[in-house]
């Protein structure tokens, strides 16, 4: 578990499961409201976490089953309403209280989160930042994009991550829903090493910067 702290949002990072899944507690310093992102197995972990933090909404990166493991658990427990992009609703294990769609700001305490709907891994996948923080759940990872099942979907993520990733400050920090953190300025780095090269058609699955 790992606890990042810039002055402006706490941010607990907790590995969860047998994917290596990452699970986040946000929290405003000043009024200790927070948010969950996203739900997998060993929930008690995540809840452990939480202490004395009110935690007002839980939000899902996409509807793929490995982050959704310790759903029950956790919306149970805490009592918070449930978040999902529009075309990953039909995921969760029950409808969500708030459909959320592009643009979107979750409040909690004195801190704003804006939804970025990024599609490609999943139809309705999405990133969340504040600051310069940004979870990517599956979309970005270091050293590329999440797994595609398709050219067409491969292709759907690299313009979910160039238009709305990519353009933010090099500095910003990537917390991915898998494994070990990157940064913006990296992953622009890669890409364009990617970009740089010729591709078969048929490129999909997992996809390197570096090496595909």
């Amino acid at each position: 578990m790992a606890l990042h702290y810039d002055g402006e949002v706490k941010i607990t990072k907790i590995n969860m499961g047998p994917y290596d899944n990452n699970g986040y507690i946000l929290s405003c310093p000043e009024t200790n409201e927070g948010v969950i992102i996203d739900t997998p197995a060993e929930p008690e972990k995540l809840l452990n976490a939480i202490g004395d933090i009110k935690i007002k909404s839980i939000l899902i990166t996409h509807k793929h089953q490995d982050h959704l493991l310790g759903f029950d658990e956790i919306t149970s427990k805490t009592g918070a309403p449930v978040g999902v992009s529009t075309d990953d609703v039909d995921g969760l294990p029950r409808p969500p209280e708030v459909v959320l769609k592009d643009g979107d700001v979750v409040k909690f305490g004195n801190r704003e989160l804006q939804v970025l709907v990024t599609p490609g891994h999943t139809e309705g996948a999405s990133c969340f930042l504040i600051g310069k923080h940004l979870f990517s759940g599956d979309t970005l990872f270091p050293g590329g994009p999440g797994k595609t099942r398709s050219p067409e979907a491969l292709k759907q993520v690299i313009d979910s991550i160039t238009r709305k990733l990519l353009v933010l400050p090099d500095d910003t920090a990537v917390y991915p829903g898998h494994g070990a953190d990157t940064t913006i300025g990296e992953a622009r780095r890669q890409y364009q090493e990617f970009a740089s090269r010729q591709h078969p058609a048929d490129l999909c699955g997992d996809v390197s910067w570096l090496e595909s």
